[in-house]
């Protein structure tokens, strides 16, 4: 897979496809996840619909810096990303921590986010108990993590019914995090907080979330269309945490129309 140098000299790897669609939708997978998370997608979306998958920082093949692990810090390449792919704005899409980045993104450079798909997006997570206690229970992790161990936060955290192949691919690349990076980024998670300034979102905004999500609670969903001044909600009937990869038909069918329709200027 190809990779990009940022100004900072940050070098992070990503995959790119398909054409004619100007936005294109740049994919920010969740904590621990590649751009090959987006694979279920990235395959069965339409041809026109230009796509950008790439590896956040410390994840996947990009380069893994001793620090710099907050959303702040994740947000802070996706503009210098986007100017070295020369694309002007983007949808972007984000999936549970990494909504968090996307929104922030949204905030900081309205002009360049068209619109934004938030996957199983939380409200907030700071000081959420169930994330502190994963962040006490990781802060001695050392490398290499165990196989096991990346398994079962695959399958906890979304669902049992995933495919064997796809599960494989997932613990792979989730095992290239250093335990130091799972530090960093779910101790910068439970200390982000930006729900009182959602109100100031200008990019239309698509939430997609499970009804069977044990995570993210329908009230949080809730929670943000009424706080996000343009969002609408899809509820994924008996899917979990990441409806992309238990119904990726559906998903990549939803994202190529709410991509087209950014495209067109609607809503």
């Amino acid at each position: 897979m190809p990779d990009v140098t940022l100004p900072s000299g940050l070098r992070l790897s990503y995959t790119d496809q398909g054409g004619v669609i100007d936005p294109p939708v740049v994919l920010l997978p969740g904590p621990t996840d590649s751009w090959r998370s987006y694979q279920p997608v990235l395959d069965r979306l339409p041809s026109e619909i230009h796509a950008v998958s790439f590896s956040q920082r410390g994840h996947g093949d990009s380069d893994k810096p001793r620090s710099g692990y907050r959303v702040e810090d994740f947000a802070g390449d996706v503009v210098p990303l986007l100017d070295a792919l020369g694309i002007e704005r983007a949808v972007l899409a984000g999936h549970s921590g990494s909504c968090l980045v996307a929104r922030r993104v949204a905030l900081d450079h309205p002009e360049r986010v068209a619109a934004l798909l938030l996957e199983a997006s939380p409200a907030t997570l700071r000081n959420d108990s169930q994330l502190v206690d994963f962040v006490q229970q990781i802060a001695e992790m050392e490398d290499p993590i165990s196989r096991d161990f990346a398994r079962s936060f695959i399958t906890d955290t979304s669902s049992a019914d995933i495919g064997a192949d796809l599960v494989s691919v997932l613990v792979a690349e989730t095992l290239k995090v250093p335990a130091r990076v799972w530090r960093g980024t779910f101790a910068g998670l439970i200390e982000y907080d930006d729900v009182a300034q959602l109100v100031q979102v200008q990019a239309p905004t698509l939430l997609i979330w499970g009804d069977a999500d044990a995570l993210i609670s329908q009230d949080v969903q809730d929670q943000l269309v009424d706080l996000i001044p343009d969002a609408d909600l899809l509820v994924y009937r008996d899917v979990g945490h990441t409806p992309r990869w238990e119904d990726p038909t559906r998903f990549a069918s939803d994202l190529a129309g709410f991509v087209s329709r950014a495209a067109n200027g609607q809503h």
